[in-house]
């Protein structure tokens, strides 16, 4: 388990063993993959990141990751695993989240993307995220940097 400070100062728990702080969170954010390209969405207030919101009653969070990747890219998940699962003590409450990592089979146009604006395609992933005002808060803790790792084999 992997402990630190969030871009906000909160403490937060990563790990990546299964669900070690709910069966059933209300969080997912997934790190997209297409065509050996990164996919992330572009939030109208917080900048880049990759997609993740909210799971809605009556949908696992694994629907709830499928969902918001298309909400927000148009992407169609080909694939996707359960990676690890974080949780926030924040000022006023908690937050856990699931993060997954998906493959797209492809990108769809959409008249809208909800609270984004739209699919943001990149190479590599800067290894200095922390320092880019264009990427959000969200892409800015270790959660990123140790899924990464994590992913990549590193």
């Amino acid at each position: 388990m992997y402990k630190f400070k969030d871009y906000y100062h909160n403490e937060v728990k990563f790990s990546f063993n299964d669900h070690p702080f709910s069966q059933q969170p209300k969080h997912v954010w997934v790190i997209c993959q297409y065509k050996n390209q990164w996919l992330l969405t572009k939030h109208k207030e917080r900048g880049l990141e990759f997609p993740g919101g909210k799971v809605e009653v009556g949908e696992t969070a694994e629907d709830a990751a499928i969902r918001e990747v298309k909400e927000e890219t148009g992407g169609i998940v080909d694939s996707i695993r359960y990676v690890g699962q974080y949780h926030v003590a924040g000022k006023s409450d908690e937050v856990i989240k699931n993060v997954y990592f998906a493959k797209i089979q492809e990108i769809e146009y959409q008249q809208h993307y909800f609270e984004t604006e739209g699919p943001v395609l990149l190479e590599e992933i800067p290894g200095n995220v922390k320092e880019h005002h264009a990427y959000s808060f969200i892409m800015k803790d270790d959660v990123l940097t140790h899924s990464m790792k994590k992913l990549l084999n590193k």
